[in-house]
């Protein structure tokens, strides 16, 4: 009996030993196992034990893929559920995540402004209108895949002088007037938020008031828009959920959302595993403990993905850690294909895309770097004191601030004290030279409380660094931003 050690040698070199044995291995051992056949391995078929183990590979490989496919509806799907489920939110509803509490569901929050958002299904809802008032506001609408449609308020094609924007959703047909603009989404599905930039209070309460979201055949008699606050203490997520429940998930969004042409191999994979669309969930237990398998396996390579980017361009600088968030372009497309990975690393770990997210023009958006180790390259631990030196004349036009998450959830870390993040907003001790030195971990150093993020012990968390209105220095980067630093 021969074998030979597939995967550990090259393809050429495989052939050759073809060649120079006539082909006459039985039983090959790769990295699946041994896999056996009824002669040799070019005149032969697998027996039938082996073709049982190919096809589980088969399915197991597929759903792992699926499952780093399936991230961004998954999560717009699970916090579109808790929306409606826990504050009764409707398709017409705008929901104020302004505490902290409220925004302990939120993939990577930012901890200092308050969220307007909702979700509508244009199944539902028909041609959908959201009026949007002149001011000081920066909002976006995605699909159920977290691509762009369109932004709005100073960012958007408005640019802060308001309007009138009208979605339409697969197969919707609508003719209106010049006042809309007009933006179709690929799914029925549809996220939408936004941001008052405004400190005035009363400004801001305006803004809110003006806010308005009803179906374009009711634009005529249109009421004012309800805002719903979160109630105080109740637990929610819009994170995707492990286990069986996010194939269930998945489940739900394929049975509901037309089927993109891009997509229809990942059906076709799908299929095998039990989820097919016009049929119901319910896995055989081989399936089912592929897929438990596979959602393990498929985070593990999810995290890898979004915490060790491997796209050109990722580092922020040659010598940092610190990570580019925004691999992903908001429409998700390139010149040749259709981003996958990068669309993942980012659907893992945050929510939503806009192009003002993007933006290379000084003093226009914002910009986001993600530190996921320390200076040797180690996970951050929450039993361990870091120092992050932030130096001075950061690149911000309007503010910085340095957010910290759990990686469990990839939420904002849900320690006692209720404080994630440290800010330019904040009154922060300098050091002579102008930097400031921020602290993570679980006691404040002494002289340093204002300067400190709580850690929570055992737990492992990594951080956000946002610039908003980034200016000349971070793009030509003559300003650049240390590694976290283990203290003890």
């Amino acid at each position: 009996m021969i074998k030979i050690i597939l995967g550990v040698i090259s393809r050429g070199i495989l052939i050759a030993l073809f060649l120079t044995m006539g082909a006459r291995a039985e039983i090959f051992e790769t990295r699946v196992g041994e896999l056996d056949f009824s002669h040799d391995f070019i005149n032969g078929i697998p027996t039938k034990e082996t073709a049982q183990k190919l096809f589980d590979e088969m399915d197991f490989q597929r759903a792992t893929q699926a499952y780093i496919w399936g991230l961004g509806p998954v999560s717009m799907l699970q916090w579109q559920r808790d929306a409606a489920e826990k504050f009764g939110a409707g398709n017409f509803d705008i929901v104020r995540y302004d505490s902290y509490s409220d925004k302990l569901g939120i993939l990577t929050a930012n901890a200092t402004t308050p969220y307007l958002a909702g979700f509508s299904n244009l199944d539902e809802t028909g041609p959908l209108v959201i009026e949007v008032p002149a001011g000081a506001t920066a909002g976006l609408a995605n699909d159920f895949w977290h691509a762009i449609i369109s932004d709005f308020g100073l960012t958007g094609p408005d640019k802060g002088e308001g309007g009138k924007y009208l979605f339409v959703g697969p197969g919707q047909d609508v003719e209106a007037g010049d006042e809309f603009r007009i933006y179709r989404s690929s799914t029925f599905g549809i996220f939408w938020g936004t941001r008052i930039l405004t400190t005035d209070a009363e400004e801001g309460q305006r803004l809110l008031n003006s806010f308005r979201v009803y179906s374009y055949a009711d634009r005529n008699d249109a009421g004012q828009t309800r805002v719903i606050d979160p109630p105080e203490g109740v637990r929610w997520s819009g994170v995707q959920p492990r286990g069986i429940d996010y194939w269930k998930t998945l489940h739900a969004y394929i049975q509901h959302e037309p089927v993109q042409e891009r997509d229809r191999l990942i059906m076709a994979m799908l299929k095998p595993l039990g989820i097919e669309k016009g049929k119901p969930f319910n896995p055989n237990e081989r399936q089912k403990k592929i897929l438990l398998e596979a959602a393990v396996v498929g985070e593990a390579m999810a995290k890898a993905n979004s915490f060790h980017k491997r796209f050109e361009g990722a580092k922020y600088f040659a010598d940092s850690h610190w990570e580019e968030l925004m691999m992903v372009h908001p429409t998700q497309h390139t010149e040749h294909y259709d981003q996958l990975d990068e669309r993942a690393a980012y659907q893992y770990e945050a929510f939503s895309t806009s192009m003002a997210m993007i933006s290379k023009t000084p003093g226009v958006g914002q910009a986001y770097l993600g530190g996921y180790v320390d200076k040797n390259g180690k996970g951050l631990d929450g039993s361990k004191t870091y120092r992050l030196r932030v130096p001075a004349n950061v690149p911000a036009n309007n503010f910085w601030s340095l957010t910290v998450y759990d990686v469990s959830t990839r939420c904002l870390i849900d320690n006692p004290q209720q404080l994630a993040d440290r800010s330019s907003r904040h009154d922060l001790r300098k050091n002579d030279d102008g930097s400031i030195d921020l602290y993570v971990g679980p006691n404040a150093p002494a002289g340093f409380e204002d300067n400190w993020v709580p850690s929570v012990e055992g737990q492992g968390w990594y951080a956000y660094f946002r610039l908003y209105a980034p200016a000349e220095a971070h793009f030509d980067k003559t300003w650049t931003l240390p590694d976290f630093e283990l203290i003890n």
